[in-house]
């Protein structure tokens, strides 16, 4: 299948299965990611998330399934597929005698692309991100936030159109993963479809449009962030009545309310999003008036321990 610049899936998946010996690390998964999506990869250390993002950029060989990019299959079609994938990898592997200027130019030559043609496109992304100062020095002398918008930098060197981030603010300080964040937010606005893999899920929480979970090489759970929110998580309620609660009702209990603070204060700790408004109005059936209600609302966290189990 050929593919072409209006492609509408940036990326699909189909039933997908690598095995390394005994092991089947991915095990039949199927996603898409549609152009210009903001795509969150989520799983525990040993999910198969890493041996599917090497199957996509052709670090690893596919057992089953197929896989495009743009309708490019990355097997048949390898050439075209590579040259739309720009892949920033957690661990950094720089030639460390290189200034970062001819970092950048040497990986543009993987794509065929000539130096001369490229030397204006590395010191326009050094000035983006910040290195422009740098750009004749070596990777060593980076500090570890230089290394990883260089990192960056060299994913984006030949013009992807899907950029694929694994881990990128691993290990930097709060002030530049904010940073990182903004630099992103402003690529993926431009057109730049990317694939996001993080420990720190608040980060895929505030990034992502839409979610993959994979657990033990299957896919549990994949939608929209907003939408696993509402369909998975649980919300705390605080309802505080007009007086003091003699006794709770056993449908009340069954919720999980207990007495908070004070009698008149009834909490209940997991509820779905749902339930709330029939629960104020068996509060409102016993006769209660209810004062005020504060509600607490459940964040990717507590969604992905309750879709993986740890």
């Amino acid at each position: 299948m050929s593919g072409s610049p209006e492609q509408k899936i940036a990326l699909r998946v189909a039933a997908l299965s690598k095995r390394y010996g005994d092991q089947l690390a991915v095990d039949g998964i199927s996603l898409h990611v549609e152009r210009g999506d903001f795509f969150g990869f989520l799983g525990p250390n040993g999910a198969g998330k890493t041996t599917t993002i090497n199957a996509i950029v052709g670090l690893a060989e596919i057992d089953g399934g197929s896989i495009e990019v743009f309708g490019h299959d990355v097997v048949r079609d390898w050439r075209a597929a590579r040259r739309l994938v720009g892949l920033a990898p957690q661990e950094y592997n720089f030639d460390r005698y290189l200034s970062i200027r001819d970092v950048l130019i040497f990986q543009a030559g993987y794509y065929g692309l000539k130096p001369r043609e490229v030397r204006a496109r590395a010191d326009e992304l050094l000035q983006r991100f910040g290195l422009a100062s740098k750009a004749n020095q070596t990777f060593v002398k980076l500090s570890g936030g230089m290394k990883r918008r260089l990192s960056l930098a060299r994913a984006l060197i030949h013009q992807p159109q899907l950029l694929i981030l694994d881990e990128p603010t691993a290990g930097v300080d709060v002030e530049l993963r904010i940073e990182l964040w903004e630099l992103l937010q402003r690529l993926n606005a431009e057109g730049t479809t990317i694939i996001l893999t993080t420990h720190y899920l608040e980060e895929a929480q505030a990034l992502c449009r839409n979610l993959a979970i994979i657990e033990g090489g299957k896919i549990v759970a994949m939608d929209a962030t907003a939408g696993l929110l509402r369909l998975h998580g649980r919300t705390s309620l605080t309802v505080t009545l007009d007086r003091a609660a003699a006794t709770l009702p056993p449908d009340l209990a069954a919720r999980g309310a207990r007495v908070e603070g004070e009698p008149r204060m009834l909490r209940f700790d997991s509820l779905p999003a749902s339930a709330i408004g029939g629960v104020l109005q068996r509060i409102a059936a016993l006769g209660y008036a209810v004062e005020s209600v504060e509600t607490a609302q459940a964040n990717l966290q507590d969604v992905f321990l309750e879709l993986v189990g740890r």
